[in-house]
């Protein structure tokens, strides 16, 4: 077991979050010129375009974002099937997700035209995304490295391009197709280093298609609703209070992810290893699991606290004192980020053990929780009323609803045991 998490995970992880923080480093830069640039109002109506873009996401991408890599895993022989079939059917649906955000904003924002161009030029994204689902043969293979290094080059290139579009020609529009940019450009160079490296020819196929989307359609649902979750308090926001409020919410959710490219690094790394470790040992497969939590809980921990207590000059220092307004905020939204961690690890569980089918229940609660209590705490206590709402309904769905329903408990055996310190010590000294 040591063998297998401590160099295997290890290499491959190291690679994903060097190059990931390299990135957050520069991404950090881009957004303190960009938030301060733009200000809370023009900021705000980005990100309700990004916050309309990943509602639809999942539909556009299928679900396919969780399943890709167990079936690369599993059947490897097909795996040129698998990818041109998958990348056909995102780019279809991706389509009809675009057309129907510029039926919706030309419904909702008609009275601001700057709006409506700004949603469709963003929308844009979900079809290059379609594009970039390369990526996932190379994590199944265990070479993120490569996916990391051809993503930061892309992102530095597209970061360069956002700055001079801002500062030389404050062209909102440019800026807000810059994304789609990105992804397209890391899509076409990861599409060569697969070939290069000898990945199967891409192809589609109608039989692979009802297999792919069997196994996909709960994480179809279940994601919708995460994004639910996730997305319709900014989404609400807008439509409620206006852009400047949405604008210091997104601020405050700018300064608590900061870090989670460690947290999702881990996990995408930890994942086919623990794939594998499900189908030749049971002992080894639930203490990765235990382990991937322990990380999750203490990790999230120190950084919670940590930004509760420098919220202030955090948001200072990132966005400026225009965003003032963000800083209670933060402090709320920094506590069920940490718990959105554990239910990101808690998939992992899930789609290992097949329980799929769980994931629509679950997050179905948790959006129509989500968008209940917002609808109650946002006129009371405005965007700090979004965040408490947020904090309870994550809290409820990735730790309550483990003990309530009965096909999860076992998961949550698995996160109690990962609050043992011992297990994220062991790991870090190699004795996992």
């Amino acid at each position: 077991m040591a063998s297998i998490f401590q160099n295997r995970v290890t290499r491959n992880t190291a690679w994903i979050v060097v190059c990931k923080a390299v990135q957050a480093v520069i991404g950090l830069l881009i957004s303190m010129v960009t938030t301060r640039y733009l200000g809370p109002t023009r900021y705000g109506m980005i990100n309700y375009a990004a916050s309309l873009v990943l509602f639809l996401g999942p539909i556009g991408q299928l679900g396919f974002s969780a399943t890709l890599v167990h079936e690369l895993i599993r059947k490897p022989e097909d795996e040129g099937k698998i990818l041109g079939t998958s990348i056909v059917m995102t780019l279809i649906s991706s389509l009809l997700c675009v057309m129907g955000i510029s039926v919706f904003v030309h419904l909702t924002d008609a009275d601001s035209p700057i709006t409506v161009l700004v949603c469709k030029l963003y929308s844009l994204l979900l079809m290059a995304q379609s594009l970039e689902l390369i990526q996932y043969w190379f994590q199944a293979k265990l070479l993120s490295r490569i996916a990391s290094l051809v993503t930061l080059g892309a992102y530095v290139l597209i970061s360069g391009f956002q700055l001079i579009v801002l500062l030389m020609h404050d062209n909102l529009g440019l800026y807000a197709v810059s994304k789609a940019l990105e992804h397209t450009l890391i899509a076409l160079v990861l599409v060569v280093f697969y070939l290069r490296m000898g990945g199967k020819k891409l192809a589609v196929s109608l039989t692979k298609a009802k297999e792919l989307l069997h196994n996909s359609w709960p994480f179809i649902l279940s994601s919708l609703m995460v994004m639910a979750l996730g997305q319709s308090d900014r989404i609400m926001l807008k439509n409620m209070l206006g852009d400047t409020p949405t604008g210091y919410y997104s601020a405050a959710v700018l300064c608590a992810n900061l870090t989670d490219f460690v947290f999702f690094a881990l996990i995408d790394s930890m994942r086919p290893v623990i794939f594998e470790a499900k189908q030749k040992d049971r002992s080894q497969y639930e203490n990765g699991i235990s382990t991937l939590y322990s990380m999750m809980i203490y990790l999230a921990l120190i950084q919670s606290v940590a930004i509760t207590l420098f919220a202030r000059p955090m948001v200072y220092i990132v966005c400026g004192q225009a965003y003032e307004g963000s800083v209670r905020t933060l402090q709320i939204i920094v506590w069920y980020t940490a718990f959105s961690y554990i239910g990101s690890a808690r998939n992992v569980w899930i789609m290992a053990e097949g329980k799929q089918n769980l994931l629509w229940f679950i997050n179905l609660c948790g959006a129509v929780g989500n968008i209940l209590l917002n609808l109650l705490m946002i006129p009371v206590w405005g965007i700090e009323g979004a965040a408490v709402a947020s904090l309870i309904t994550q809290i409820f769905v990735n730790v309550i609803m483990g003990f309530w329903l009965r096909p999860l408990r076992d998961n949550n055996l698995l996160l109690l045991n990962g609050t043992n310190p011992r297990l994220i010590t062991s790991f870090l000294r190699g004795k996992i």
